[in-house]
């Protein structure tokens, strides 16, 4: 959802005249769009802040403003503590931060602006996509569960839902622009169609998505156990465009840790659900997210945890261990875990987990996947002479970009086009297709990447921090921090 919101803000910038800052370039604006699910995030924002400051004071110019969750719930404190940044925009009103800048620039003090309500859907904002290929789609804005260690029903608002109309038109816009994947996203994107009386309407999406021509790919997430329906699991099944990959949180194995938390459901209600998605769709990959040291968490508790994870046979899992978000119940529970606990559980459930991750990835070996070519996945595509992407389940594959002789197909592989491979080894987070590739399919979706790619290459980037942007142009990025 954040990177979505990222991509929202770039798009508004740009249209406000901003450009991307070359890499190395010192850029004049600086934006940070930031999380507070967890406590690193704060320290993670003063510190790039305070990272900020010398370049701050050597370029009085540049502007530095600060957005998302952490800034709906810090406010006016963030200034406090980092006086040099320039505005402070919430999760409600992300489309005023041009405004903002300018705001700021003219009257030469910080701009601190938190509205406690949506006042545009972000979806009407302008974006500036990341990927050619794949996109994200928002169903809905904010969240009605209460959660007592979740911060976000409180930055983000009640759950808003868009007509399934304007979701579909804005489908059909990014598949007529080259996108053959998206991602249908939510806070609890199950939960889909509470604000207009329809309590199917997820399934029903779902099935329209199987309608738009071009769209190859549909994902979605996250879904809430507790708002799960067969509904969905059908329509996941009968849909040939909707991937059988399902990434559902478990949060906890242990039903005293889930009421305390005010999940609404309970272990065997979870495991029934993973049961029932595998009868309909036997190669469905699954993942979660599990938090470890929870307030009052017992090993036997713990010990609940590591039964459901064994149980589920999760493709792969996001591990975390609790911390405290001031403003949420948990923060004010007895029996915090001593944090020496809450380190030991949570080697042993990653411990667990990678072990499982590798079986699974096991059974892949010598099958035959159709890998969505993917930039940026691989960080060591270039040492390996490889290419990375993923298969319909998700799972990430590396792959050797090279055709075999008389396959069907011609070129380098290109993002967004789709390669037929053979699984040759796997490891816990990935697998490898180490022979040529059996197929490749150019694609529009690689038609649209390699265009994005000559325009940037003949227009250039830059802007007035040394790189050759149009005259006057400022720029937009993360500075280079250069240590003397």
């Amino acid at each position: 959802m954040n990177v979505h919101d990222s991509e929202r803000l770039s798009g508004l910038l740009e249209d406000a005249g901003y450009i991307r800052a070359d890499a190395g370039d010192t850029a004049d604006v600086v934006v940070f769009n930031t999380c507070a699910v967890r406590e690193n995030a704060d320290n993670r924002l003063y510190g790039n802040l305070g990272h900020l400051r010398p370049a701050k004071l050597s370029n009085p110019g540049m502007q530095i403003a600060v957005g998302g969750c952490l800034a709906q719930k810090d406010q006016g404190e963030i200034v406090r503590k980092a006086p040099w940044v320039d505005v402070v925009f919430g999760t409600h009103n992300i489309g005023s931060l041009p405004v903002l800048l300018e705001r700021a620039r003219v009257a030469q003090e910080a701009q601190v602006e938190i509205k406690e309500s949506l006042e545009v859907f972000p979806s009407t904002l302008p974006t500036k996509r990341e990927s050619a290929y794949a996109a994200w789609v928002s169903v809905s804005v904010g969240c009605n569960n209460t959660c007592t260690f979740c911060i976000v029903p409180a930055l983000r608002g009640k759950e808003k839902d868009r007509r399934p109309g304007d979701v579909l038109g804005e489908i059909r816009s990014l598949v007529d622009l080259g996108v053959l994947e998206i991602t249908l996203l939510g806070q609890n994107v199950n939960t889909y169609g509470v604000e207009f009386g329809d309590r199917l309407a997820f399934g029903k999406l779902l099935r329209a998505c199987g309608e738009v021509s071009g769209l190859e790919r549909v994902r979605f997430t996250s879904p809430h156990p507790a708002a799960f329906t067969d509904d969905v699991i059908a329509a996941m099944a009968e849909t040939p465009n909707v991937m059988h990959q399902l990434h559902m949180p478990l949060q906890s194995g242990s039903d005293r840790v889930l009421k305390a938390m005010r999940r609404s459901y309970r272990a065997e209600r979870y495991l029934g659900i993973i049961e029932r998605v595998r009868a309909a769709m036997p190669d469905a990959a699954i993942s979660t997210d599990i938090i470890v040291g929870f307030p009052g968490e017992t090993e036997e508790d713990f010990q609940g945890t590591l039964d459901v994870v064994r149980r589920s046979r999760f493709a792969n899992a996001f591990t975390f261990q609790y911390s405290i978000r001031p403003g949420t119940p948990a923060a004010t529970m007895e029996h915090q875990v001593p944090k020496e606990v809450v380190q030991e559980r949570y080697e042993r459930l990653v411990a667990v987990q990678n072990d499982i991750s590798w079986a699974e990835n096991k059974t892949q070996v010598g099958r035959t996947l159709e890998v969505l070519v993917a930039e940026g996945e691989g960080r060591k595509d270039e040492a390996t002479h490889r290419m990375s992407g993923r298969a319909a389940d998700n799972r990430l594959v590396h792959f050797v970009p090279a055709l075999r002789e008389g396959a069907p197909g011609d070129g380098p592989p290109r993002p967004g086009d789709m390669a037929t491979v053979e699984v040759t080894y796997a490891a816990p987070h990935h697998l490898v297709a180490d022979g040529p590739a059996l197929a490749l399919r150019r694609t529009r979706a690689g038609d649209a990447w390699e265009a994005r790619e000559n325009a940037a290459c003949g227009t250039g980037a830059g802007g007035t921090g040394g790189g050759s942007g149009t005259p006057g142009s400022v720029s937009l990025g993360m500075p280079v921090l250069r240590r003397s």
